[in-house]
């Protein structure tokens, strides 16, 4: 396999049993691969799987989000709200550095969305883990006035979107989304 049809540039050759072949990239848009049978086999032959970009490229991803959702002409074309939802996904399930951006990104969405343009119930999983995390802050006196990255992104994110739902009007329904019914009645005993 190359990524020239002369197979000089980028060339990785495989024989043999699959453990011998290995992941590898190659730049451009288009690759080129030969197989050729020696006949010692009578197996079925070869398979190798294609995919565009690299997995591990979130940061392409998120720098190209990032400046798309920098530029105001942009912004009205943008699926706004299948965004949303992804960048919440993302969020949930990336750890480190990789969620920490993507909370970036929510939160440049949320400065940018209009009226129906997101969800922000779907914060519901974020909003737990940010009240779990407050409610370990309150228990841990050892480490007073000392947040986390992750804490201070999340207090950041529902800041800016609480402020957004305001002004949109559509604070209650927001509020009651993400709040348990157990959450709900200790509020309301307290």
């Amino acid at each position: 396999m190359a990524s020239s049809s002369d197979f000089q540039q980028d060339r990785h050759s495989f024989s043999g049993s699959p453990e011998k072949w290995n992941d590898f990239e190659l730049p451009g848009d288009t690759l080129y691969y030969r197989f050729t049978s020696d006949m010692s086999n009578t197996e079925w032959g070869y398979k190798f799987t294609v995919t565009v970009g690299h997995l591990g490229r979130f940061q392409t991803g998120f720098e190209i989000l990032k400046q798309m959702l920098s530029e105001e002409r942009v912004i009205p074309h943008i699926p706004l709200a299948k965004i949303w939802e992804w960048q919440v996904g993302v969020a949930c399930r990336q750890t480190g550095h990789q969620r920490l951006k993507a909370i970036h990104l929510l939160l440049k969405i949320v400065q940018c969305s209009t009226q129906g343009d997101c969800d922000f119930t779907l914060l519901k999983p974020l909003w737990q883990l940010f009240t779990h995390m407050e409610n370990n802050l309150c228990h841990d006196v050892a480490k007073p006035g000392i947040l986390l990255p992750l804490h201070r992104a999340l207090a950041e994110l529902f800041f800016v979107t609480e402020n957004r739902v305001t002004e949109l009007g559509t604070l209650q329904d927001y509020l009651l989304a993400l709040n348990t019914e157990d959450h709900l009645h200790r509020c309301t005993a307290q």
